[in-house]
């Protein structure tokens, strides 16, 4: 396949990795989206080292896009959307460093818009704590292993189990209501 120089590269930790892919995953300009790990300190991580909380990475999605069919913006909305960026040790029921929210920006312009959306966002009201979601320079993005790609589409019921038990489905949800 001969790579599309015009795309771009956007990073988000969102919590459990399962997650965060289906958000994005489909839309008209997403070329891939990938669930793996980023931020740490060990290369080559692998899941059981990340679930010791040893290696300092973030679950996270990397998506690769078209931004002349989606904005960097409108993933921002996105991923701002599919978290709680009041927490600030994790995501819902996942508690550990792996599971804390992060944008990851690949460039000066992507930080001026991560920056400027959470500036945004803690100052609507919509928020009572202090938006707790870093905004970090992209670092190696080490890709999952297979089984936990498209894991949403792989293992349906057990992904919506853990989405229902997480907590983050209700959350979501009130969220959605309260904007409604």
């Amino acid at each position: 396949m001969v790579e599309n120089p015009t795309y771009s590269l956007a990073t988000f930790a969102g919590g459990c990795f399962w997650c965060l892919q289906p958000p994005f995953d489909g839309l008209p300009g997403i070329h891939e989206v990938l669930v793996g790990y980023t931020g740490g300190r060990r290369p080559n991580p692998t899941y059981e080292a990340i679930c010791s909380g040893a290696t300092g990475h973030y679950e996270a999605v990397q998506v690769k896009f078209d931004p002349e069919k989606i904005s960097y913006e409108k993933l921002l909305e996105i991923f701002w959307q599919n978290i709680n960026p009041e927490q600030a040790e994790g995501q819902f029921c996942d508690i550990g460093s792996q599971y804390k929210t992060a944008v990851f920006y690949h460039d000066a312009a992507q930080r001026e818009s991560a920056e400027a959306y959470k500036t945004k966002l803690q100052a609507s009201g919509e928020f009572s704590e202090t938006i707790a979601t870093e905004i970090l320079p992209a670092t190696q993005f080490y890709v999952a292993e297979d089984y936990h790609q498209d894991y949403y589409l792989k293992n349906p019921m057990r992904y919506q189990m853990y989405k229902v038990g997480s907590g983050r489905d209700a959350y979501l949800k009130s969220r959605k209501k309260n904007k409604d």
